[in-house]
């Protein structure tokens, strides 16, 4: 018989559980059955928390979001300099992927681009992410320009985070982070504003 919790500590226990199942299993594959018996609890004591299996899903992506956000927020925040925020960024990012690897998983595989609602949200956690990237970089450029610079350092980001995401070794974020913040810094230290690239003519 499950213990009896705290209404927000247990949703927070079933939200836990629930990112393991459905990034192991998907969402169509997992059953509402399955999450409550992974969590201990009986199905009426789920739906308690959660009114459907859809609306489950959707507050864990959003919940997965709001995590890493919160990551990136604190890790950026801290720090002087352009190159250490680069650094810094990118080492909060490999490290929660490392630490969850299954809510990396549910929130930017390959499931969740298959159904418009669930895409969205990770569309969201996305340009959130490149909104934030965005502000950091200092480099004489239109508010545009940056922002695309952002959605490629986030691309390189996730690419690389799929692999960890998916390996069952040991990483190490920080080495990682080194690598990456190397040649973004270097590549954004190139850059130069639209209007020094137009050539004389």
């Amino acid at each position: 018989m499950a213990m009896r919790l705290p209404a927000e500590q247990r949703r927070s226990q079933l939200l836990e559980v629930a990112v393991e199942v459905f990034a192991e299993r998907g969402f169509h594959a997992t059953s509402m059955d399955e999450v409550a018996e992974a969590a201990g609890v009986t199905k009426p004591v789920l739906y308690q928390h959660f009114p459907s299996k859809r609306a489950l899903y959707l507050e864990l992506l959003a919940d997965v979001d709001e995590q890493l956000m919160a990551r990136l927020v604190a890790a950026t925040g801290g720090v002087e300099t352009g190159r250490e925020r680069v650094q810094e960024g990118f080492a909060a990012y490999f490290r929660f992927v490392g630490e969850h690897r299954a809510a990396f998983r549910l929130l930017f595989g390959a499931s969740v681009r298959n159904d418009s609602e669930f895409s969205e949200i990770a569309e969201r956690a996305i340009d959130r992410i490149a909104e934030l990237i965005a502000e950091l970089i200092d480099i004489d450029a239109p508010t545009e320009h940056r922002r695309s610079l952002a959605h490629a350092i986030v691309g390189m980001a996730e690419a690389t985070s799929r692999r960890v995401a998916n390996d069952e070794g040991e990483v190490d974020p920080d080495r990682l982070a080194a690598w990456l913040a190397e040649m973004a810094w270097f590549g954004l230290r190139g850059v130069r504003a639209e209007e020094a690239q137009v050539p004389n003519g």
